[in-house]
């Protein structure tokens, strides 16, 4: 275990009388240390099932609707983890000694009844619900990446070939204009050619010319000059 919480409420050496008379048979042998004790409960403490969480809980944001969810109930004397530390966040006792307030809360559950043991599994419960849920929402969303990357590689696969489409028809269109161009434009040069044939004859009765042999026509000629 690797959470610091549990420093709140058990000494990591015990004391004397913590430890036991090592001579009275009866005496049960008291753990190597608090850590081996935290894990003893953690042990002794339901893993929580991914399944609990088949139905994602409507609002992610409230821990309540997960604790509910992975099924943590608080115990009949009402001391919950989330209570005990609400008694320490309080303005009775939070700006006093760490040892004072550990005290406090332990005289307040010895009289309640509450074993401390108790408070701990609730927190084991609640943080391994956390960590389960957590590794639920990470496989959701491993898996909707996955799903809308290879959508994406789809979408992205009939955009290329969408395109190539629009490209191949832009591609035609532009031959088609270059084709027709290159045709005109081989047509006016004989039709040039052709004009000036025609300007050449005419020159020898006219004295202004009316014969185009460019590309705009030429202004009409003066009616008493038209003809030599």
């Amino acid at each position: 275990m690797s959470k610091k919480w549990y420093n709140l409420f058990v000494s990591v050496n015990p004391s004397p009388e913590e430890q036991g008379n090592p001579d009275d048979p009866a005496a049960e042998p008291a753990p190597a240390n608090a850590a081996q004790a935290i894990a003893d409960i953690a042990a002794s403490t339901a893993v929580i099932s991914p399944s609990q969480f088949a139905s994602t809980p409507a609002n992610t944001t409230s821990f309540n609707e997960i604790y509910e969810a992975a099924e943590i109930h608080p115990p009949a004397h009402g001391f919950t983890i989330m209570k005990v530390g609400e008694m320490l966040r309080s303005e009775h006792i939070r700006s006093l000694p760490k040892e004072v307030k550990r005290s406090s809360v332990l005289v307040a559950l010895e009289a309640s009844g509450a074993p401390l043991e108790d408070v701990i599994q609730d927190a084991v419960k609640r943080d391994r619900a956390l960590d389960t849920f957590e590794r639920v929402q990470e496989k959701a969303l491993a898996e909707l990446e996955a799903r809308k990357l290879q959508e994406n590689q789809q979408i992205q696969t009939e955009m290329d070939r969408v395109t190539a489409e629009y490209r191949a028809r832009i591609q035609a269109n532009n031959e088609a204009i270059a084709k027709e161009k290159d045709r005109f434009f081989t047509w006016r040069t004989k039709k040039q050619e052709e004009e000036q044939k025609i300007s050449d004859a005419v020159s020898y009765f006219v004295t202004v010319n009316p014969i185009t042999t460019g590309g705009t026509a030429a202004p009409p000629a003066p009616s008493n000059n038209s003809v030599k």
